[in-house]
């Protein structure tokens, strides 16, 4: 009977040696490599000011924008905004105000919506193509204090798509700069 005890704990040790051993050898062999600066790079729409390089060329005005704009590629670019906006005649507000009749409405002008400080400071003044422009392409840079939890939009020409959308969301669009 000694025998065969020691047969069995022969057995399990040497299984127990070579679990042992694989796992020292997978572990040299699959050593995750760690790189220099931890994270990822992302892409940058404007690759010379990321770089550091000569600051990226200035949009065209809105006004000249405006004149090849495109209603129906807006309508298609404020898919994301929908989350929080509604765009029809009464629409509800929602996480932000409604957007029917923006163009030429008075900045924090819906009745009932909680707007931020820094735009109810603003409330004096009218969303027009250049103030809708300026605060699409980075409404934090444009309006400091803003609670709109949005990056904004990088293309000129489709924020003038926008522009050109929302004015037509209304009873009697306004006509737009020229």
């Amino acid at each position: 009977m000694d025998i065969e005890t020691n047969k069995i704990a022969g057995a399990v040790l040497s299984t127990l040696l070579v679990v042992m051993g694989l796992s020292m050898i997978s572990g040299i062999v699959f050593t995750p490599h760690k790189p220099a600066v931890p994270g990822f790079d992302l892409p940058s729409e404007e690759p010379a000011a990321a770089a550091g390089g000569a600051a990226a060329a200035a949009d065209e005005p809105i006004t000249v924008r405006l004149a090849k704009a495109d209603p129906a590629k807006g309508e298609k670019a404020v898919g994301a905004c929908k989350a929080c906006h509604t765009f029809e005649q009464g629409g509800a507000n929602k996480v932000g105000p409604h957007l029917y009749d923006v163009y030429g409405r008075p900045k924090a002008g819906v009745e009932g919506f909680g707007y931020s400080a820094a735009m109810k400071a603003k409330s004096g003044e009218k969303w027009e193509a250049e103030q809708l422009d300026g605060f699409l392409k980075n409404p934090k840079a444009y309006m400091p204090g803003t609670i709109m939890a949005f990056a904004g939009l990088g293309k000129a020409d489709t924020r003038a798509d926008v522009v050109a959308y929302l004015n037509t969301l209304s009873g009697s669009p306004k006509p737009l700069p020229k």
